[in-house]
């Protein structure tokens, strides 16, 4: 069936071209695919004022820096999350206030409405709604049952075995790469580390910064979010392949949204419509984008998400929007209360605790949701923790953690960004199919907006963690293009 819509939509395309006597752009090939599939379905972009949404992303920025990752406040201003609070606009703000006292970040707009981030322990830093103080949700301690680290060795622990380098890697190399990362103060590179078959062979950390910092990780929480419903479906809660059981779309049997399967979710494939900075047929005069919204709006982003119409039928048209990552969560949540326990504490005590993770900062929306689209700060070893697993096809020290077929799953081309012509994305990872970087075709990889990467290279046995603050994201390709071969040389390909 799928193969008969597009060639239909083939011919149709083809015809434009004849009729119109003009080549396509490969831009507007996509826009025109996505367009013969368009469901007819009422839409309105998000409520409120734009300029607020984006002081309220400003003061969470801030907020987490100085409070999670321990920035200086005016680096931060300076180099911190333009994402959702664009640097051009955070001019218009007042000073932003900071409350050391009470942990919290206050960012005052022109016409003198004021928006709040506050740091609560262990959920991060969570924007306030306009004029509220409090939470819709009591905050949860999450304790780790790890020992500690510094008493057991890697992976499960940082303590490190002196003078066992492993045989084989060509040390020079390696540090040729890491010199690379660090070679240009632009750059802003926080940190950059390299395992080979699960061993540390390369590491380092701009000045300032260790082993401890929690870094801004921005979109590599997508792949947290794959790997917590991996676990679920290990469990037996969910199936890859049902139907997405959201209760907003279970009250009415013909809404057509009840044919989305958790795997078109996951896959970015479910077609709803969500308006994103990676759209090709971005307007950005049809008001604040639902992607961005779904950070900043302070509103119970699962409800929200939930509401958002059907652009098109699922699995056709494959589109980067935050919707299907929160969706995910949203799913994640209703499965670990479904079997009666405590969801804010599930990843700690089901993943994190697994595989060495002890403090993980996984932050909320007001009303205790996990926004882990992109609010989530850790340490680089644990983002080489997490590489690591599924560099191990989701075993860790011989213990399954997820099911099998899941990592092959997560790291192959989605069918609908297939038949897009774009062969880039997989399960909330990124795939290099089209050999953006210069690693094998068959590497994927967990990325964040700036310039925050988890490369996992099967053919080499390599995890590669590049952290960057946001600012020096525009030198990240020029500096892997240069660092990545180095270091594909430096190890024995299998």
């Amino acid at each position: 069936m799928f193969f008969l819509v597009l060639f239909s939509v083939t011919c149709r395309q083809t015809r434009k071209k004849v009729t119109d006597n003009k080549v396509l752009t490969a831009k507007e090939r996509l826009i025109a695919r996505a367009d013969s599939f368009e469901l007819d379905t009422p839409y309105d972009p998000p409520p409120g004022d734009a300029l607020s949404h984006h002081a309220s992303g400003f003061a969470k920025i801030l907020c987490s820096a100085v409070f999670i990752t321990g920035l200086d406040l005016d680096f931060a201003a300076d180099n911190i999350g333009y994402f959702t609070a664009p640097y051009e606009v955070r001019s218009q703000f007042i000073e932003p206030d900071l409350d050391r006292e009470n942990k919290s970040v206050h960012i005052t707009l022109p016409n003198g409405v004021v928006r709040t981030a506050k740091y609560f322990g262990d959920q991060g830093c969570i924007c306030l709604p306009e004029g509220q103080n409090e939470l819709n949700f009591k905050p949860v301690e999450i304790q780790s049952v790890l020992a500690d680290p510094a008493s057991l060795p890697w992976p499960m622990g940082d303590k490190l075995i002196e003078d066992s380098f492993p045989e084989g890697v060509d040390i020079d190399k390696v540090e040729q790469a890491i010199n690379i990362a660090f070679e240009d103060p632009e750059a802003f590179t926080a940190a950059f580390l390299i395992t080979w078959k699960g061993q540390i062979i390369g590491e380092r950390y701009r000045d300032g910064l260790d082993i401890y910092t929690k870094l801004e990780s921005w979109s590599m929480g997508k792949s947290i979010t794959a790997t917590l419903m991996g676990v679920l479906i290990r469990q037996g809660v969910y199936e890859l392949y049902q139907t997405a059981p959201i209760p907003e779309w279970l009250e009415n049997k013909d809404d057509p949204r009840t044919a989305i399967r958790i795997a078109d979710i996951l896959r970015m494939s479910s077609g709803i419509k969500c308006r994103a900075p990676l759209d090709p047929d971005l307007d950005p005069s049809l008001g604040y984008l639902d992607h961005l919204y779904l950070y900043t709006g302070s509103v119970n982003s699962f409800i929200y998400a939930a509401s958002l119409p059907q652009q098109w039928p699922p699995n056709t048209v494959g589109r980067y929007r935050n919707c299907d990552p929160v969706l995910i969560n949203y799913l994640v949540r209703l499965g670990v209360e479904g079997k009666g326990q405590e969801y804010l504490s599930f990843p700690q005590r089901e993943l994190f605790d697994r595989i060495g993770i002890r403090n993980m900062v996984l932050e909320t929306d007001p009303y205790g949701n996990l926004l882990l689209q992109g609010y989530e700060f850790g340490t680089t070893r644990d983002w080489a923790r997490l590489g690591n697993l599924y560099l191990n096809d989701g075993l860790w020290m011989g213990e399954r953690i997820l099911p099998e077929g899941f990592v092959e799953f997560v790291s192959s081309v989605a069918p609908a960004w297939a038949a897009d012509g774009r062969p880039i994305y997989g399960g909330f990872f990124w795939v290099n199919g089209d050999g953006a970087f210069p690693i094998p075709k068959d590497a994927y990889y967990m990325g964040g907006a700036g310039g925050q990467h988890v490369f996992i290279i099967p053919s080499h046995e390599l995890v590669i963690v590049k952290m960057t603050h946001y600012k020096g994201g525009a030198h990240d390709n020029e500096i892997l293009n240069k660092a990545l071969p180095l270091l594909l040389e430096a190890v024995p390909g299998k």
